[in-house]
This record gives C-alpha cells, structure tokens and sequence, in this order.
C-alpha cells in the first residue's frame, strides 16, 4: 500500500502526540509519511514548539499542495480545532482529513459513526453505538460509554469518563479526570472542569466545576 504524507497543523504537546498516534499507526500497518508540522502563525510559535519540524505556515501548505495528500489536526483546545477545520476547507479543498485510531483504541467499529478528522488516542476504551463527530478528540485513557456521542471539534481530555447515552456538545470540552453520569448532554462550547462529576444537563457556553458540578463563578474584581 502506497503510503501518504500527511501534515499536523499545531507544533506543540498536542502535535507530537498526533505524531506519535501516526507513528503507533504504521507500526501495525504503514500508512503515513509524517512531513512536518504547520502552524498558522510563525510569529507566535513559543519554546513549548517543536521548532525543527515545522514546515512553515498555511503559506508553505498552499505552495506545496501537491505533496500533501493527508491533514490533521494537533491542537487540543476545541475552539482552535474548530477554527482550523474552518481554515483547511477554505484552503486544502480535497486533502483528506482521515479519522487517526491508535491501535490500543478499543471501539466496536461495526456499529460506530467515525467522521473526518477525529482522532482516538491510546488507551480509549470505546463500546457500541459511538458517535464521533469531525474533528473529535478523545485523548488518551478515556472511556465512552454505549450511545456516547462526542460534538465536532469537541476535547474529551486524559482519563475523563463519558458514561453511555451522554451527548456531548460541538466545541464542548470534558476535562482531565472529569466524569459525566448517564444520558446527559454537555451543551455546546461547555468546559466541564478537571475531575469534576457531572449529574446534571450543562447548559452551553457555561463552564462547571465540582463534585456534584456546578456552574462556576464569575472571576470577582481584584479590587473588590
């Protein structure tokens, strides 16, 4: 099988996992030529970036559209995932955007719906009837549950739980550790914070903390 090479938009932790699940990926069978990273802006790229990798910017993407057959997307915070889902269908117009498994991912794929640019990262424990949006991200250690549906461009962070039924919305984050009890719907553009339990519906755009979870405070005035 001829391989492809694929490009990580991102340069920095998110990316060198993605790398490392492309890697983990064509040790079971060769799939990818890992070309580099691309990030948006070379002015802002910081010390926690992987400098020697990076190819350049969308610029150096557009001039060498004939040597990518294959993009993903190495950022881990929703809005910015979705931000560049935008960005590459505008500029990378038929460049497949391939959903990436890690081989220690355990999902029943006879019966999951796996969209354009999730990715499922090692150790996920999956069961039946998961839905995955474009461009989803389970990191590592999760579990969903049966029925789970994760948004597009939604994060479910290391070793969060989703139990079964549990809707989680487009651009909707579940932190690290974080829990979510059955068939409840974490809404739209939501941050359930880390190791927070979830035993009730999160309204969208609110972020919620605790156990039981509750909706968090607004930052008080320094001064007052």
């Amino acid at each position: 099988m001829t391989k492809k090479n694929i490009v990580v938009i991102g340069a920095g932790g998110m990316a060198r996992e993605v790398r490392w699940l492309i890697e983990a990926i064509n040790s079971v069978s060769p799939s990818y030529d890992f070309l580099g990273y691309v990030v948006s802006d070379l002015s802002k790229v910081g010390p926690r970036d992987s400098k020697e990798d990076i190819l350049g910017d969308y610029h150096w993407l557009a001039k060498n559209r004939a040597r990518v057959d294959a993009v993903t997307i190495g950022i881990g915070t929703p809005a910015a995932r979705l931000k560049v889902a935008e960005e590459l269908k505008g500029m990378m117009n038929g460049v497949e955007c391939p959903a990436l498994i890690h081989p220690t991912a355990i999902i029943d794929l006879r019966t999951a719906k796996i969209e354009k640019g999730v990715l499922l990262c090692a150790g996920v424990v999956a069961t039946v009837n998961i839905t995955l949006r474009e461009f989803a991200l389970v990191n590592f250690g999760c579990t969903l549950g049966h029925e789970a549906t994760v948004g597009r461009g939604s994060v479910v962070n290391p070793g969060a739980k989703i139990s079964g039924g549990v809707t989680v919305g487009d651009g909707a984050q579940v932190s690290t550790g974080a829990q979510v009890l059955q068939y409840l719907t974490i809404g739209e553009g939501a941050i359930v914070g880390a190791g927070a339990v979830v035993t009730k519906d999160v309204p969208a755009n609110v972020t919620v903390v605790g156990i039981p979870a509750k909706i968090a405070e607004k930052a008080r005035n320094q001064n007052a």
